[in-house]
């Protein structure tokens, strides 16, 4: 800090607490990644490519910040220079960067005319960058992959201090939140500028790793969902994964962010695959169950059986045998067979339920013989042979249930019953009815 940037440090500061010390530190941060920004996000031109007119007198600050720029757009490649320029910027604390600096900066990147614009979308859950001059394909996941590609890669300096402006602007916004108004108004907007900046850091950080969730999916491709969903749901996990992120760890960032991707797409798929839904922990025994014949059909140089597979899971034969029917996948009764498709999958199943023409005729057939029959009988015989064989609604009746309909005891309805069943056993009567007995 030079001794004039000290005296423009606000008295008000002096009694900040440990935190808002920090936050101011972190404020700081932000005002140079402001212009940093202009550097590796030199993304947006004005419509004829030309560059801004020049302003009198430019402060030192917003100088070097166009002039960084500036070398970003003609595509220097010497990162280190680039730097260099940017520490020209002396952070003399937060009164000694002012509006001014920050719309320079802007105006900068501005006068590069890339394809890529950044949003200032508030937006924390979506990354923000845009293709402006790409142009669409019937192929919707090669129009993604080209989008994505458009996002250089980071290293590992780039992800920590990533991961540093997006720590700093949760720490600004939880500030804010506790304020009850007595916070300095131009503090507060030094903050409020810290949490934009994070903002932006967190969708840098997604765009940048969109291209890991794309690796990441294609391994589980043709298990019931579309690779555009499976990316969706990847990249909700990365969005997990850049909000839990701890750069102190050491490690980089996709080596973290692996594991939720593969579990958010896992966890999508366990939920959304199947036709049926299945239990996320059942899901999980199906798999392992797979794994388990598929290993002991290489070692074997057969299909194991129930017990095999049970003694190598420790359950039982019969849940085994459960198991592997939960993981069976349904098939449309619709499915076409054959080169031409003209004949379904439904066209070879037998329907057991179906009625064939002749019984169906013969049947009813019987149904009229018996009821000539019963009408050679008294009403109370009729009545008690139908009620007692369910004749009328399939459903017999005990003596009891009879003899309560008629207002008799059960044995006055047996002793009917016996002499009706004699009747019917008359040739007469029975003669018409043996005939459908084969």
């Amino acid at each position: 800090m030079t001794p004039s940037s000290a005296k423009k440090e606000p008295a008000a500061q002096d009694d900040l607490s440990p935190e808002e010390k920090q936050a101011a530190t972190n404020a700081k941060r932000a005002a140079t990644r402001a212009a940093n920004k202009a550097v590796k996000d030199a993304t947006a031109g004005d419509g004829d490519g030309r560059p801004e007119p020049k302003k009198r007198g430019p402060k030192p600050g917003a100088k070097a910040a166009a002039e960084a720029a500036g070398k970003a757009a003609r595509g220097s490649d010497d990162e280190d220079d680039v730097e260099e320029d940017l520490d020209d910027i002396v952070m003399d604390g937060p009164d000694a960067v002012d509006d001014g600096e920050i719309n320079a900066a802007k105006e900068a990147t501005a006068a590069t005319g890339k394809g890529f614009v950044y949003s200032d979308a508030d937006d924390d859950d979506a990354p923000v960058q845009q293709v402006m001059s790409a142009g669409a394909t019937a192929d919707p996941v090669k129009d993604y992959l080209k989008q994505i590609g458009k996002v250089a890669l980071l290293n590992a300096e780039q992800e920590v201090d990533l991961a540093l402006r997006i720590e700093a602007g949760l720490f600004a916004e939880e500030k804010i939140n506790a304020d009850d108004g007595s916070m300095d108004p131009k503090f507060k907007r030094e903050l409020e500028f810290v949490i934009h900046d994070g903002k932006r850091a967190k969708n840098h950080l997604l765009e940048a790793n969109l291209r890991l969730v794309v690796s990441l999916a294609k391994r589980y491709t043709g298990r019931g969902m579309l690779f555009l969903d499976l990316i969706q749901e990847g990249n909700l996990g990365l969005i997990r994964a850049v909000e839990k992120f701890d750069y102190t760890k050491g490690f980089k960032f996709s080596t973290y962010a692996t594991w939720w991707i593969r579990q958010a797409i896992t966890r999508a798929m366990a939920d959304q695959a199947r036709t049926i839904r299945i239990p996320v922990h059942m899901v999980e025994v199906i798999n392992k169950l797979a794994r388990v014949q598929r290993q002991m059909l290489q070692d074997l140089g057969r299909e194991p059986t129930p017990e095999e597979l049970a003694l190598e899971l420790d359950m039982t034969p019969e849940k085994v045998v459960e198991v592997q029917k939960y993981g069976r996948e349904p098939i449309s009764l619709h499915t076409p067979l054959g080169e031409d498709g003209d004949s379904e999958f439904g066209d070879l199943i037998e329907d057991s339920e179906a009625v064939v023409p002749a019984d169906a005729v013969s049947f009813t057939l019987l149904q009229e013989q018996l009821h000539s029959v019963l009408d050679t009988l008294s009403e109370r015989e009729a009545g008690v042979v139908a009620m007692r064989f369910g004749l009328t609604d399939g459903q017999p009746k005990t003596l009891d249930e009879i003899g309560k309909v008629y207002g008799v005891t059960r044995e006055r309805i047996r002793q009917i019953e016996s002499k009706t069943m004699s009747k019917l056993r008359h040739p007469s009567r029975s003669q018409v009815l043996r005939d459908y007995l084969d």
